[in-house]
Formats: C-alpha cells, sequence, structure tokens
C-alpha cells in the first residue's frame, strides 16, 4: 500500500537573491554609532585663582608671618620626595627579598709569585750578569752567551744556567762540547772595500759591503799571503757583520766576522787594537772650497803646532780623543795610527787643523796587514792570523 507525503515548499527571499557578494578589495568604512544622550558637561564652580605672588631673589625669606624665615631649598636633593620616588634605595626596591639567594662567591685569586730581580740582586751581592761573565772570559760574545744558554750548552758550579742569571766572580762557567763545534765552524772575513760602498746596511742607494762576499771575489792568495784552501760556502755569510766601520769614501780593509770574540777584540768597549790610515791631504786653511788650497808640498808648509794638535788635544764631540800616532809619509801624505774608532774620525780631526782629506786607506788592524788583497776581493783569517 503506498503512502502519499505531502511535497514540501522552499521558500526563497526576493530580497537576499538581489544581494551582491562583498568586495574583498573594497575599502573598509568605520561603523556608524546610532546617535545617543550628548554628555553633559562639568563646569567648574571654583573660585578664580589668587594672582602669583612676585618671584625674590634666590635664598631671601618668602612671605609670611613676621620674623618666621622660609628659604627656598638650594639644592633639589634637599627637597622630601614623595610618590614612588620616595621608595628607600636599597636592594628592596629592586624586589631583592623576592629574589633567589647567590650562590658562594669565587674565591679571591692569590698573588702572583714574587720574582727576584736577578740583575739587582747579582749587583747586591757583587755578582754580574751570566753572559757579561763569559764575555769577559772570552768564551764568546754576548749574543752568543745567550744563544748557548737558551739551549742548555752552559754550566754554572755544574747546574745548567739560567738566561740572565748573575755569577759570582769565582763561579765555574763550563761550555759543553757543542757550543765548541759550533764556534769552531764560525768564519772571519778579510775584505779590500772599495769606496762607493757601506760597511754595515745599505743606505741612501749604496750597497753593503758584505754584497761583495761570494765565490767570485774570493782571492787565491799570493807567495806573501797563501789561501787557507777552504772554498766559499753560503753559510759563510749567514749572520757574518762588519767588526769596525769605515766611512763610504774611505778604502781599506774591513774585516767582516761570525765569531763574536772577534768583534769583541777589536770594537769591545775595552778594545786598544791599532788600526793604521794612509791619508793623503791638502792644506786648506779656509775650508775646501775657499781661497788659498794647496795641494802639493804640504809638509812644507803646514804648522809644527797643528800637527802636535793631531797626536794629542782635540775632541770630537765634547769628548776627548786618545792620544794617536801621527807623522808624514810624504809632502801629501799622513800616517795616522789610532786606537778608537768614532765615526769619520781622521776626517774631522784634520777639519780642525786646516787639511781636507783627499783620499783615505786601512792597511792594517792589529797584526793583520791588508798586503797585496786586491780591491773589491776578499780572502779567509788563517788560522795562524790574530790581531
Amino acid at each position: 500500500m503506498t503512502t502519499d507525503k505531502p511535497a514540501r515548499t522552499l521558500k526563497l527571499n526576493p530580497g537576499a537573491a538581489q544581494k551582491k557578494p562583498a568586495d574583498p578589495f573594497a575599502p573598509r568604512r568605520a561603523p556608524v554609532r546610532p546617535p545617543g544622550p550628548a554628555r553633559a558637561k562639568s563646569v567648574s564652580a571654583s573660585a578664580p585663582k589668587p594672582p602669583r605672588e612676585p618671584s625674590k631673589p634666590y635664598g631671601a625669606p618668602r612671605g609670611g608671618p613676621e620674623g618666621e624665615r622660609s628659604e627656598r631649598p638650594r639644592f633639589a636633593a634637599d627637597r622630601p620626595r614623595s610618590g614612588p620616588a620616595a621608595a628607600p634605595r636599597g636592594d628592596d626596591r629592586f624586589g631583592a627579598a623576592e629574589r633567589p639567594p647567590r650562590g658562594p662567591s669565587a674565591a679571591p685569586r692569590p698573588p702572583p709569585p714574587h720574582r727576584p730581580d736577578l740583575a739587582r740582586v747579582g749587583n747586591v751581592r757583587g755578582e754580574i750578569r751570566l753572559n757579561k761573565r763569559m764575555a769577559d772570559l772570552g768564551l764568546c760574545s754576548r749574543r752568543e752567551a745567550d744563544e748557548w744558554i737558551a739551549r742548555g750548552w752552559v754550566l754554572v758550579n755544574g747546574e745548567p744556567a739560567v738566561m740572565g742569571m748573575p755569577v759570582a766572580p769565582d763561579a765555574q762557567v763550563e761550555v759543553l762540547p757543542q757550543a765548541r763545534h759550533q764556534q769552531a765552524g764560525q768564519v772571519t772575513i778579510l775584505l779590500h772595500k772599495p769606496v762607493g760602498y757601506v760597511s754595515g746596511q745599505p743606505e741612501d742607494g749604496h750597497e753593503a759591503a758584505a754584497t761583495l762576499i761570494g765565490a767570485p771575489s774570493q782571492w787565491r792568495g799570493d807567495a806573501k799571503n797563501p789561501a787557507d784552501g777552504r772554498r766559499f760556502a753560503p753559510e759563510h755569510t749567514r749572520g757574518l757583520a762588519p767588526a769596525g766601520r769605515l766611512d763610504i769614501d774611505s778604502t781599506g780593509l774591513l774585516v767582516l766576522t761570525q765569531d763574536g770574540r772577534v768583534a769583541r777584540t777589536l770594537i769591545g768597549e775595552s778594545s786598544g787594537v791599532e788600526k793604521e790610515y794612509l791619508v793623503r791631504v791638502q792644506f786648506a786653511p779656509n775650508g775646501p772650497m775657499g781661497a788659498g788650497v794647496i795641494a802639493e808640498n804640504v809638509q812644507a808648509i803646514f804648522p809644527p803646532h797643528q800637527l802636535a794638535r793631531l797626536r794629542h788635544g782635540l775632541s770630537l764631540d765634547d769628548q776627548p780623543l786618545k792620544p794617536a800616532q801621527v807623522e808624514w809619509q810624504n809632502p801629501e801624505q799622513l800616517r795616522f795610527v789610532l786606537v778608537e774608532g768614532k765615526k769619520r774620525q781622521i776626517r774631522r780631526m784634520c777639519e780642525q787643523v786646516g787639511l781636507h782629506v783627499v783620499g783615505l786607506k786601512r792597511v792594517r788592524i792589529g797584526r793583520v796587514v791588508l798586503g797585496n788583497l786586491p780591491v773589491g776581493q776578499w780572502r779567509y783569517l788563517r788560522a795562524d792570523e790574530g790581531f
């Protein structure tokens, strides 16, 4: 049996069909409030303020009963504080009571250990630094001593030495064979320096004399000065330093060495090694560019008392010079023998007595002579030679 159900009718809102979809890109409008009752404005019924009292000078009493003195506070800090600013200035205003307790503070750092000044202690006890003691004993130079001490090659009273340590005058200083072996390989070179080369580091565009040391310029010797048979090796130029100066305008014997003992012998504070020079001069009482320069037979017109001053009586750099040997070799050439070596010493000495140096050549240092060594060439110092 079939049951018929009544059909449902869907009712549509005619206004909804006409509603357009919202534009997502359209600007939004502020909501419009519905009109409401206006708020009443409060009208102050207080009386008008009294006129302000005219200001008075700083610190003067303000108005009030006679005899009552009221002054302005001089500083803002003297005024009583009120409000939150009046809170106590302790940790409480930051909530210290609510903070958890701090952990134990770190232990204080211990002070650094006391290190005595070895040089000062040595002076108090009459001791000297080890490197100076070794140099005084002629074992090596101070620089070599420091190198050997750092390598552990030096013993003091049987114990390994320490850098900078002071030693007593009677201390036993021992050098190990390693240091002796290194020292035996050091060389000393004799060079006939030409004019135009500087003794030390290059300067003003001039080359150092050490640049002349090489295999091509090694002199093989002659019958009077035979070579010792050693051949040039590149390691012989390592650490090679001039032992004394010879200015750029001078020529002659220049010593370059790796051996600190040789350097100390020639240029040490207590060095007394003689150095001999041949010097060609002109008589120039008014200077080399002035009038009256005499280039020939200078010996005949040079005053004898000035020659005596060259031997002893002159000063350089406010320091008196040591006595020197000065004599005529020929009418235009003097022979100087000095035991000191100040900068351009002979040239400056001659200027003080009216002489102008036109040529200077060093021919001897101690017992070592220049001999027939050609200009610009060099040779090794032989084992049988010494200054």
